[in-house]
């Protein structure tokens, strides 16, 4: 466990000594920061409409701001969790490096749970940016933190699965940019199956939407914890690191 966790660390202090970490928060900072002060000034500028014209009922934080926030917020990730892996074995390869890796007293799976750790992260981080515009709403008014605690962990559980999907693709290819353009267009085929598929009757159609990691986001993102999506997302998580560790076993036989 100390191994994985110095893999992990070294990963992590890797990000920041390059302007990886840098421009991913930026970004990200940058993105949400302006759907945030977009969202919160229509709901206050909703607020005094519904006020003017006599409703007194209380809009909803929760489902008219935070809601479609880290909605928002999964979709920003799509695009940057790629940024965030593409380097994880791929530039080991890239600087010759991976075999002195390989040969360290460290298992394979030991090597591939710290890198991806380590990508955990820095992704937790990006998180961290967003948690703290969302505390502004509960200094503000009085969200209800149950769903914002599930809906986050939904955020975490997905973007472990596609932060495993970029450390599997990163393991086939010395060239950064490869990695990229593949972890993202793979990321993006499971974000869109369930709308190709929602509507079909077929088992086949059935079997795509349930693939789609937007389908097992929705119960998380209203609030709701359900088992199943758990179960998916841990299982769609060790399945990917599992494929990546048969990559490595092959390199190693490679070399």
């Amino acid at each position: 466990m100390n191994k994985i966790l110095i893999i992990c660390r070294k990963e992590l202090k890797s990000y920041f000594v390059s302007p990886i970490a840098y421009a991913v928060l930026a970004d990200f900072a940058l993105v949400f920061g302006v759907a945030f002060y977009t969202a919160t000034a229509d709901f206050v500028r909703f607020s005094f409409q519904s006020q003017m014209m006599g409703q007194q009922q209380p809009m909803d934080i929760n489902a008219q701001i935070i809601r479609p926030l880290l909605g928002f917020a999964a979709t920003v990730a799509l695009f940057l969790i790629p940024m965030i892996t593409m380097r994880l074995v791929a530039e080991e390869k890239r600087s010759g490096t991976i075999e002195l890796l390989m040969t360290s007293p460290v298992k394979d799976s030991g090597i591939i749970i710290g890198k991806w750790l380590g990508a955990m992260a820095l992704y937790l981080c990006v998180l961290g940016m967003s948690m703290l515009s969302v505390l502004v709403l509960f200094a503000w008014g009085k969200p209800d933190i149950k769903p914002v605690l599930v809906a986050y962990l939904g955020l975490i559980l997905q973007g472990g699965c596609l932060l495993a999907i970029g450390t599997f693709i990163s393991t086939t290819t010395k060239d950064q940019i490869v990695a990229v353009v593949v972890t993202f267009h793979l990321s993006l085929m499971l974000w869109m199956l369930s709308w190709f598929t929602a509507f079909g009757n077929t088992w086949v159609s059935q079997l795509a939407n349930y693939l789609s990691i937007v389908t097992h986001m929705e119960n998380f993102s209203k609030g709701v914890l359900d088992l199943k999506d758990v179960v998916f997302y841990v299982s769609f998580i060790f399945l990917a690191l599992f494929l990546t560790l048969r990559r490595m076993e092959s390199l190693r036989w490679r070399s």
